[in-house]
This record gives structure tokens, sequence and C-alpha cells, in this order.
């Protein structure tokens, strides 16, 4: 039975992925305008399909999968010359190129500006081609769905983040958040420093930056796999994860602001810390009123729609908010859901009660656009960039910094004797660190190479965290 089923798997992915790869490289024609887009996006979603169910079958995490297959298609198809998965790999320059454009450019020139040297003449025969237009429009679905997605990955996080929770964990989790993004950001500065020769300092916050991330789901994950989800330990890491989320968010606000100025200027700095402190003040604070002024409004739909409306209205208003205010979208998204729960809709229809709440509404919006993300960001890892020496050196020293970093964190618990455990819980980057990487890059701070480097630490941390976590908590164990 089981061997059935692997040949049917077998014959799905035989069947389908070259069918949509020989689509675009033979270019079927399409009497409706949007038929590529459609084929094109879920092309994309059904090789994050592959890597998720992959993954889950070798007991990894899903976002590990996701961009693992993103890698391999995008690097296979690359050498195989097929024209988009060529225009995909170029990512946010691609979009500049059009840019350029817009601005009066010649096509060569834009390309060049954008691109540089090495993509500039390959991907400008593609954009010449009867079909380049085709291949942008896909380029940019995919760009703009992947972008929703992570709003809605950021929203959700917020939604499992408690406020109350945040001022009750004590004084063990913030100082374990305090060192666990402090130390990675400073090491991962000293060692880009190190070992980039005439590195600019944007740069260097940044990949500091990204070192300070922590995705805390894989770490869960496994407490809960162990039944000790309920722990003084699994409390400590948790709530630290809460405080390190807020930390990383008003840094990633603050190093972006640095980088969109283009100076390291004391009155920015602190301008850019009150914003983000204002807009979360802000939120909490006015953001309710905003809440039921949405319900009211929706207050003649059905609770579920109702529901859906005012969740999806309200994250997107606070995304477009913050960006007003100079910050990510995903620091909007962030606070929306910390403030929006279900309670503002107990007083709708009493006689009735809606058994679905918000997060089971928004998952499946999650559940299709974020691994779309995934995907993409493994599609832009170049792996002739990754495999030149000094960029493998740099991403062992980045590995190896944002190990160090995390682990030393742990000592900050001073109510409890296995440091360790709490350390290695806060070390992997998954989804957070991929996020950082991905701002980074559309910023133009991080190149291919630095990028790949950067996919290649979280790769490693993320397969690192839940082994080794397991083992410092099963040795607590047996030593008590």
């Amino acid at each position: 039975m089981m061997l059935n089923h692997r040949r049917l798997y077998l014959f799905v992915l035989l069947l389908l992925l070259p069918s949509i790869a020989l689509a675009f490289q033979f270019h079927v024609p399409h009497k409706d305008p949007i038929a590529p887009i459609i084929l094109g996006v879920t092309g994309i979603l059904f090789v994050a399909l592959l890597g998720r169910f992959s993954a889950r079958k070798l007991g990894l995490p899903s976002v590990l999968g996701e961009l693992v297959m993103g890698i391999f298609i995008g690097n296979l198809a690359y050498h195989l010359q097929f024209d988009l998965i060529t225009v995909l790999r170029e990512g946010p320059a691609i979009f500049d190129t059009m840019g350029n454009l817009l601005k009066g450019e010649e096509l060569e020139l834009a390309c060049l500006n954008a691109l540089g040297v090495e993509s500039t003449w390959y991907v400008l025969d593609i954009l010449r081609g009867p079909h380049g237009n085709e291949l942008l429009q896909v380029a940019h679905t995919a760009d703009v769905f992947s972008r929703y997605g992570i709003i809605f990955l950021l929203f959700l996080v917020g939604l499992n983040t408690s406020i109350e929770e945040m001022f009750e964990v004590g004084p063990d989790s913030s100082r374990v958040a305090i060192i666990g993004v402090l130390v990675p950001f400073i090491l991962g500065i000293l060692v880009s420093n190190l070992l980039i020769d005439n590195i600019e300092f944007h740069t260097s916050l940044f990949l500091g930056a990204t070192l300070a991330a922590t995705s805390v789901g894989i770490t869960a994950m496994v407490l809960q796999e162990l039944k000790m989800e309920q722990t003084e330990i699994a409390r400590i890491i948790l709530g630290a994860a809460v405080f390190d989320d807020v930390l990383g968010l008003l840094m990633l606000a603050i190093i972006s602001g640095i980088v969109v100025t283009g100076s390291v200027d004391l009155i920015n700095i602190t301008l850019t810390v009150l914003m983000a402190c204002l807009f979360l003040l802000a939120t909490i604070y006015l953001g309710p009123f905003v809440i039921r002024a949405l319900v009211h409004l929706f207050r003649r739909l059905d609770l579920i729609e109702a529901k859906m409306f005012v969740s999806y209205l309200f994250v997107m208003l606070m995304a477009w908010m913050a960006n007003l205010a100079g910050l990510a979208t995903i620091i909007g998204a962030f606070a929306a859901g910390l403030i929006l729960h279900d309670t503002y809709f107990d007083s709708w229809n009493n006689d009735r009660k809606c058994p679905i709440c918000i997060k089971d509404l928004i998952m499946p919006l999650e559940v299709i656009l974020v691994p779309i993300f995934f995907v993409l960001m493994g599609i832009q890892v170049k792996l002739e960039a990754l495999l030149q020496p000094e960029v493998m050196l740099l991403a062992a020293g980045l590995t190896l910094a944002a190990i160090i970093g995390k682990a030393i964190s742990g000592f900050g618990a001073f109510g409890i004797k296995n440091h360790w455990a709490v350390g290695i819980g806060m070390m992997p980057r998954g989804e957070v660190g991929l996020i950082f990487a991905a701002i980074g890059k559309s910023l133009g701070v991080m190149n291919d190479a630095l990028f790949s480097a950067v996919v290649l630490m979280v790769v490693v941390t993320t397969l690192l965290s839940p082994p080794l976590l397991k083992y410092c908590l099963r040795r607590c164990a047996d030593r008590q």
C-alpha cells in the first residue's frame, strides 16, 4: 500500500512539474492574458508543497523544506536555461529595472544599473523576447503574493502574543532577550568587518540585525513534542521570544531608517525609535477604537464575514500606517495582531456562538501565501556565488557568530540551571531571519553573495536547533 502511494506521488510530480516548466519554456499560447500568471504562481506553490511534504516526511520544519526546494529548483532550472527562473532569481532587482525604465533610461542602461554586468545580458535577451512581459507579470504577482504572506505571518505572530504575558514573564526572559539580540548583533558586525574588505557600514548593520532575529516557532514545536511546554524553561524561552520579536522589529526599524536616510545621524535614530514607540503605543491605545468602529460598520454582516473583513482591513491599515511612519510593513502587521482578538465580537448576535476564531480565518491565507515567499527566497540563492571560498568563509563565520550569540543568551536566566537549553532554544532563525534578509536585499544593502551566505546561516541554525535542544533537555531530565 505504501509503495502504491509513493508511485502515485512520483506520478503526480512527473506529470505536473515538467508540464509547468515546459509551458513556460516553450510558451504555450493562451487566450486569457492572466493564464500565464495563474500557471506560474501555481507552479511556485506546487514547488513549495513538494518542499513542505518532503520536510514533514523527514521530521524537519516546513520552512526548511520550502527554502531548500526553492534553492534546488532555482539553480537546476537556471542552468537548464528556463526563462521564468532566470527572472525570478534576480528578485527585487527586476523591479528596479522597471523603475529605471519608467524614469526614462534605456533598457540596457536600466538593466546594468539594477542587475550589474554579470546578469544583464542574459536577462536582457529574455525581456526583449516575445514573452518578456508575461514573465515580468508572473514575477511581479509572485512577489506581491509573497509580501502579503509575510504580512499575514507577522499578524499571526502578533495574535499569538499576549501583551499581558509580556509583562508577566519576569526578569529572566527580559535578560535572555536583551542578550540574545545585542550579542549576535555585535558579533555579526565584527565578523562581517573582519571577513569582508571595505564593507559598507549599512551592510554590516543589516547582517548583525539578521543574526539577532529568532524564530521561536521551531523551538515551540520541540517543546510540545517533548511535552515540556508548561515547564519553567519553556516559559522563559517563549517569554524571551516575545521580547526578542519586539526588540528585533525595533532594531529593524532603526537600521532601515539609517539605510534610507544614508547616514548615521543620532537625531534620525532618535526620531526612528520615537516613531516606532509612538506607533506601537498608538496601536495599543487607539487601535481598539478603530476596531470597534469597523465592527460597528459591519454589524449587518454575518459574524464570520465580519471577523474576516475587520481582520483583513485592520491589518492592512496598520501595515500601511507603519510604512507611512517610516517603519517596515511587518511591524504594523505585528502590532495589529497584538491588539486584535475575538472578544471584540462577543456582543455580536449573543444568541449564536461562532466556533471559528480570527486565527482560523487568517490561517488559510497564510498557508497559501507564505510558502511562496520561502520558495522565492530559495530561488534567489545563487549557488555559484555561495561556492566561492570567501563567501563560504563568510557563511561559516556568520553561522558561528549566530550560534554563539544565542547560546550565550541562556546565561541571562538566573533562576534555572539549564542555561544551554534556553540559549539553544533561541538559536533558530527560520522565517524571521529570512524576512530580515529579504528586506536587506530589497533595500540594496545585500548582494547575491551576502544573501546566499545569510540563507545558509538560517538553514544551519534551523537544522541544528531541534536535536541540540532535545539533547540538552533530556540530559537535564536524566540528571534530575
